[in-house]
């Protein structure tokens, strides 16, 4: 990135919580999962696929939902009050979990769904390792969530300023070359 553009500076804030871009001073924020309707601008840089998993304790401690109503007699962990959507077909199910354990991030979350205290609904690139290594397992295949995004969003305005425009540009490059990279 420095060489393509050696004026380009970017000073970064890390957090899994909401921030009001035009109230805070952001240039711009990346969101992740499915955007509400906004006066803020968005586009979306790539896709995001995730799952629900649970630490072989717990399932076999608790067993493993089938359906998205099962989920009501099970332990969900989550980022606060969300509601997690399902695929059935072509219709999406939506469901709102209950759960004891809640953080605002997704590796706290991962954490606990390896110390099996719920089920977790994770990305695929946080959880990946995990299920490959038997340390969680995917529950409620039949039932996918939907493909999320990954977006950049801007306060309203006619052009976005140039740095914003250089990290969208090379956001999607960077989820288009890794989409075609082998798995």
């Amino acid at each position: 990135m420095a060489q393509r553009h050696p004026q380009l500076h970017i000073h970064t804030y890390y957090s899994d919580r909401f921030v009001d871009v035009v109230a805070e001073g952001f240039d711009c924020a990346i969101r992740v999962g499915y955007l509400q309707d906004s006066t803020l601008i968005a586009r979306c840089v790539g896709p995001l696929y995730g799952k629900l998993v649970a630490s072989p304790n717990y399932i076999k401690a608790h067993g493993s939902p089938e359906t998205p109503e099962d989920l009501a007699a099970h332990e969900a962990l989550m980022q606060g009050t969300e509601s997690w959507q399902f695929m059935d077909g072509e219709n999406i199910v939506t469901v709102h979990p209950r759960g004891h354990f809640k953080a605002d991030n997704g590796t706290a979350l991962l954490a606990a769904a390896v110390a099996g205290l719920g089920i977790a609904y994770l990305p695929n690139g946080l959880t990946d390792e995990y299920v490959t290594s038997g340390a969680l397992v995917p529950v409620m295949t039949r039932y996918p969530p939907p493909p999320a995004g990954i977006y950049v969003i801007r306060p309203p305005g006619s052009h976005p300023s140039r740095k914003v425009r250089v990290l969208t540009e090379l956001l999607i490059e960077c989820f288009e070359q890794s989409a075609h990279e082998p798995h």
